[in-house]
């Protein structure tokens, strides 16, 4: 057994607090309802002294699946959505979702529905994740809407999987780069630089170049680093803006070298697939279309909702304003089309968001097979511009001598 620390109040709203032992925080909660006390927070008298990290206070997107695949199989087995709540919380073993859990539980203990007390928590559940959940209350299909929500949640998260994974390559390619021409220009040139003095004579303009980029990281390493940090992190906060980020997102669109198609690939991947699912789940088309276009994640899908929104109130259609769209690819808008047409709209966005991830796979490995080579010859550039600079000064002393 257990020691649980409880908070409960009594029917008359009086406070109670105390101790329990117990097999679990379902016993414990058993316990005082026949104790005719309605319970506000059990936790356990240990781990809840336990120190919280700010870094730790994310879900992940596979940790938040496993949730909502679990609960909807606990709830299709005829388990109440409180016990089943219960049982989360004492299986999972991230400390923020199960700090969330808990708060969830205790607000569907407090009378709130499931979807509502989700929505108390944003951080971890977005507006897809309520809203799928509250069109499974209001149809009664709650088990499958979570499914959904699991199904949606691991094919966004493989999705994003796939995008860093093949820029693992191309960023460690560029770390080593650097890292190479630091230790060059840092630890070989100023000893080629001590045997030039003695030669005397004007060095070359390459060899000029080198010495000059020496010098400055020796001498000037801290601000160096110290402007690459500024510059990053204020990159970082204008792409976040509401300023920047539609520039920012803008300017992915129109990144060469298949970047750009890349871009537009996910985005409408995920923008068919969000669809799909809230569609599917029953959530109205107003606010599928709403919750799509704050989810897309790029500015451009974003404002492309907003018109189709304005179109649907009035009566018109959704591939209208589609194909006005500059970032959706006429066959999407000819599928969706056909989709209002026969009525099978959210099948045909399974169907485009399947093509379209498909198409991601092969556009990343595309783009790998050109940046391996581009990564080989821009390695061995700077190599070569930094010894071609040091032996130059050499070549011409056996001019000299000749």
């Amino acid at each position: 057994m257990s020691t649980y620390v409880f908070k409960a109040i009594d029917l008359t709203g009086g406070k109670a607090r105390g101790e329990v032992e117990a097999d679990s925080k379902q016993a414990v909660s058993d316990q005082l309802k026949q104790r005719g006390l309605i319970v506000l927070d059990i936790a356990d008298k240990h781990s809840s002294r336990q120190i919280e990290f700010a870094f730790a206070k994310r879900v992940k997107a596979s940790e938040l699946a496993i949730f909502s695949r679990q609960l909807s199989t606990m709830i299709s087995a005829g388990m109440s959505i409180l016990r089943s709540l219960y049982v989360l919380e004492e299986q999972t073993e991230s400390k923020f979702l199960k700090e969330t859990i808990v708060g969830v539980r205790k607000d569907v203990e407090a009378g709130l529905a499931l979807s509502d007390a989700m929505a108390r928590h944003p951080k971890v559940f977005n507006p897809l994740f309520v809203a799928m959940t509250q069109a499974g209350e209001m149809g009664g299909v709650l088990e499958d809407a979570l499914m959904r929500v699991a199904d949606q949640l691991q094919k966004d998260a493989a999705l994003r999987r796939q995008i860093k994974s093949a820029m693992v390559y191309p960023t460690m390619v560029i770390i080593f780069a650097v890292g190479v021409m630091m230790a060059l220009v840092a630890f070989l040139v100023p000893v080629f630089e001590g045997v030039f003095k003695q030669f005397g004579g004007k060095l070359p303009a390459l060899t000029q170049v080198s010495v000059l980029l020496s010098k400055a990281v020796t001498g000037y390493w801290w601000l160096i680093f110290g402007g690459t940090a500024v510059v990053l992190i204020t990159f970082i906060k204008w792409k976040k803006s509401s300023w920047g980020r539609p520039h920012w997102d803008r300017f992915r669109l129109r990144v060469p070298m298949k970047i750009g198609s890349i871009v537009q690939q996910v985005a409408v991947a995920r923008w068919s697939r969000t669809l799909a699912s809230l569609t599917g789940a029953g959530v109205p088309l107003l606010q599928s279309l709403d919750i799509t276009g704050r989810t897309g994640g790029n500015v451009v899908v974003e404002e492309a909702m907003e018109g189709v929104i304005a179109s649907v109130k009035r009566g018109g259609t959704i591939a209208a304003p589609l194909a006005q769209a500059p970032i959706f690819p006429a066959m999407v808008t000819h599928m969706v089309g056909v989709g209002e047409e026969t009525g099978a709209l959210d099948a045909m966005l399974d169907r485009i968001a399947e093509f379209y991830e498909e198409q991601v796979e092969a556009s990343v490995k595309a783009l790998t097979s050109i940046l391996e080579p581009i990564m080989i010859i821009v390695i061995g550039g700077m190599v070569g511009f930094i010894v071609i600079s040091m032996y130059l000064p050499l070549f011409e002393v056996y001019n000299h001598i000749q």
